[in-house]
This record gives C-alpha cells, structure tokens and sequence, in this order.
C-alpha cells in the first residue's frame, strides 16, 4: 500500500485500526482523535496532511512514523509518498460546516492552552483559511456548551480575533440602507472614532507636559470629552436589549455572553477613568485612558467584522423592524439616524411592537374595577416607579414604559429569558432568588445602590395565586433619592 499526504484519515483507520492508538500515543495532539466527535467531523474528512497541520507537525514526519508502524505490526512494506506541496494542499482545506467548527474549536482550546498564535495562524491558513460571519461566535457558543467558562472565553476574546484577522481582514464590510439599524449603528461607530481621535490627542499633550503637571484646563477639556463619550452607553444598550434577544431567539447567544460583559469592563472602566481625571491624577488618567480606548476599538472592529455581517445574515425582516422600534425608544448616540430604509410591506412598525398580541379595545375585569387594555396601559405608565413581570418560566412578559426609566429596557425584551437580561456576573445572584421564589422559601429581595448620584431601591416579590402557586416575579425600582430627604411633614391640605 502505498500513503501520502493527501491519504484519508477514515481510510487508513478502517484499513489499519490499530493506528489510532498509535496516533494517541504518538503525539498528545492526536490524542483528541479517539472523540466520537471530532472522529466523525475531522478524522472523517481530514487528509494525512491535514492531520500532521493538527498536530503541528511535518507531514513527512507523519508518513514515515505511520509507515513504520504498519510494517511492525503487520509486517507490510509501506511506501509513504512525499508530502504534497502547500499549493496543493489549498484544495484539501475544511468546506463542511460541522468540520470547520471542530478545526476552529481546536485552534481555539490550543491558543487557550498556550500554544504560540503564529503556529495557530498557520494551521487555520492551512485548514480552515476563510470564514463565515457565523462562524468564531458560533465556535465560542460551542466552547462555553462544552465548559469552558464564559470569562475564559472573554480574557482571550481578543486573540481569537488576532488568529483570524487575515481571513477578517479580507471581509467587505457589512452593507445596509440608511435608516437601517446595522447602517445606524456603524455610522455611530464612525462618530465614536472621530470622539476617540479628539481624547486620545488630548492625552498625548497631557504626556507630553512636563513631569506631575495636570492643569484645570486639561482636567476640564477631558471632562467635556468624557461626557460626551458616555453617549456610548445607548450604542451598547442597544445591542444588549435588541440584537442580542433576537439573535438568542435564532439560537445565537455566544455574542451576548462575551461581548456583554466587555460593554461593562468599559463602562466601569469610563467611570473609573472619570474619577482620575476629576482627581487629577495623571499617571491613572495616562494609563487607563490607554486602556479604555484599546477596549472601545477592538469593539468596533469586532460589531464591524463578526457581530454586524452575522446579524445581516441571522435575522429576518420581521426581526429588523423589531429592531427599529426599539431604538426609536432607547436612543442614537451622536447622530441622526436616516430615513430611506422602512421594513418591507407586512412588517410594520407598529405589529412589531407587540408580536403575537391583539389591539382589541375590550373592558377587562379586576378584582377591584374593570379597565380597558388601554387605562391599564396608562397606569402602569404612570406608576412612580419601573416595573418589570417575569412568568413562572423566567420570561419577561412586561415591563411599563414611563417617560423616565430608571433602568434601560426595550420591547426585543419581552419573551427573553430574565437571567440573560443581567450581565453574566450577576447572573448566579437572580438564577438563586427566583429558585427561591419557586421553592416558596422567599417572597421578596430588597437592594438599595447609588448610581450617577442617586439612591435607587430595588425590589423583586413573588408573585403568587389564591392556592400560592408560583406565576412569576415581579421588579420593582424607584428613584429614592428626594424621598429620602424628606422632613418634617407636608399635610394634603397644605397642597397649592
């Protein structure tokens, strides 16, 4: 028999079966081969060649130690042709679906386990060369299902993208009408770059001012700067409250679990950068200010190349027009959006504020009075506080839309599971109240923080019918802060 690069793996194995054990022990790399898994992805489809780029190794090497082994075992003369030149390799690179995933995969536990990125970057050139916009956030998606831990995934987030950068590189950039969300988007990105470009000048004369010195000016200017750059706030809520619930509704979650608790890095960092800068420290200012710039770019480099062309390809028209609405109510950051593109005819604005309920203007019984959807409508609005229902399931069903909102919430929420509305680090906090809840050991849970120099309380009761079975949760946040200074007493009659 005659091997060579371009030889099937599947085919040596159901010829030599005694090989895999012999890969296993030959190199740790080929260990991975006895998965079920990856034997019926990779090992399935894989040339020799491809094999010897798994495991980082010369193909000739591979050959001549497999040719070895036949012969010892079985006694045949092996003749183990010469490894094929990388031109010819090209055309052996992974096309399948299920297979690129598992290439990806490996590369991507191989950087995690230390192994160098240049080695990495050869291999996928080797294996997988291009990539789909599906493709790293459904192979991260993947990798938190399997275990690894979301924060694993986030502290080398932005390697992942340095070992595909040259197949990212190559990607024309997303295309949409504007007024479209994804056009809307990236023309506040384009915004975010020119704010970007005015605070790290400033920074470069407050280094190259003399040794300690940070005047008022300076502290002033950056000031200005930094408050303009809060904007960014209403890009990131966006995203959190409109792409990430749709695409979790198409079964893609992996952008949500990672990029999310980047968005919060940022913001705490933005805050922490502001209290440097009112301290006038210098030093701190210099350091984070560094930091916190590289963390908003990689971001926009990761919305333009990964998260935004996979949306584009994800959702639907009727998704898109969701989409719309909701950030009609959360806001633009720094621009006016456009007006030319409108969802398609069938997928109107107003059907999608409400999917999959009715406008009819009926009169509904309550234990105290009768309302119309539209009074109770009104009330809720009104009530001096925010309130949010989640059902017996963890879904959230409501949440009342007053004109001052505490806490930042839009309609692609309805239907999202509660726990993916937090960020990941405050997840385990409301997946044990609500276990309580539903095990009857609990009825409410009280906090109480400051935020931009108010006191909020914040309330979560369970919500329970006449025989106290369990239908849901109900949040409750108020703005205390003038309550809480309240003296003295003021009678109704003193009312003008």
């Amino acid at each position: 028999m005659r091997i060579d690069s371009k030889t099937k793996l599947d085919d040596l194995l159901k010829t030599y079966p005694f090989l895999l054990e012999f890969l296993s022990v030959f190199s740790p790399k080929f260990a991975k081969l006895k998965n079920p898994v990856l034997r019926k992805t990779v090992g399935k489809l894989a040339t020799l060649g491809q094999i010897a780029g798994l495991g980082d190794m010369p193909a000739d090497s591979l050959l001549s130690a497999l040719a070895g082994e036949i012969a010892r075992v079985t006694g045949e003369d092996v003749h183990p042709g010469a490894a094929a030149a990388a031109a010819d390799e090209v055309s052996t690179v992974f096309q399948d679906k299920e297979t690129r995933l598992e290439v990806l995969k490996d590369i991507i536990r191989d950087l995690h386990g230390g192994v160098d990125i240049e080695v990495l970057r050869k291999r996928f050139a080797e294996l997988v060369k291009d990539l789909g916009p599906t493709e790293i956030p459904e192979m991260e998606q993947r990798l938190i299902e399997e275990g690894m831990p979301e924060s694993e995934v986030k502290r080398l987030c932005d390697v992942h993208v340095q070992v595909f950068k040259e197949s990212l590189e190559g990607q024309a950039a997303p295309q949409a009408i504007p007024g479209h969300p994804i056009h809307t988007l990236m023309a506040e990105n384009r915004a975010l770059e020119s704010i970007l470009s005015v605070l790290e000048k400033a920074f470069g004369e407050l280094r190259a001012a003399p040794a300690a010195v940070f005047t008022a000016a300076a502290r002033e200017r950056l000031i200005l700067e930094l408050k303009t750059l809060a904007e960014i706030e209403k890009h990131y809520v966006k995203k959190e409250n409109q792409l990430f619930p749709l695409l979790e509704d198409h079964n893609v979650s992996g952008p949500s679990k990672v990029m999310w608790t980047i968005h919060d890095d940022v913001r705490a960092h933005l805050k922490e950068l502001a209290g440097y800068v009112s301290g006038a420290k210098k030093e701190e200012t210099l350091a984070m200010g560094r930091q916190l710039l590289t963390e908003i770019r990689d971001m926009i480099y990761k919305e333009e190349k990964i998260l935004f062309p996979m949306a584009l390809e994800t959702l639907d028209e009727r998704d898109w027009a969701r989409v719309k609405h909701g950030e009609e109510v959360v806001g633009y950051a720094w621009i006016t959006p456009g007006l030319e593109w409108k969802p398609a005819p069938g997928f109107s604005l107003e059907e999608s504020r409400m999917p999959g309920t009715s406008g009819a203007d009926q009169v509904l019984k309550l234990d105290t009075g009768a309302l119309t959807p539209e009074l109770i409508n009104l009330v809720l609005k009104h009530l001096p506080l925010d309130i949010s229902f989640v059902d017996e399931n963890d879904e959230v069903r409501y949440f009342s839309d007053s004109a001052e909102r505490i806490f930042s919430r839009s309609p692609a929420v309805i239907g999202r599971k509660v726990q993916n509305c937090h960020p990941p680090a405050s997840f385990h906090i409301v997946e044990t109240i609500l276990k309580a809840f539903k095990a009857g050991t609990k009825d409410a849970a009280e906090f109480w923080i400051t935020s931009r120099g108010r006191f909020l309380h914040i309330r979560y009761f369970a919500v329970r019918d006449k025989n106290g079975t369990y239908k849901g949760c109900l949040e409750a946040s108020q703005d205390v802060t003038e309550i809480r200074a309240l003296q003295g007493q003021r009678r109704l009659l003193d009312w003008e």
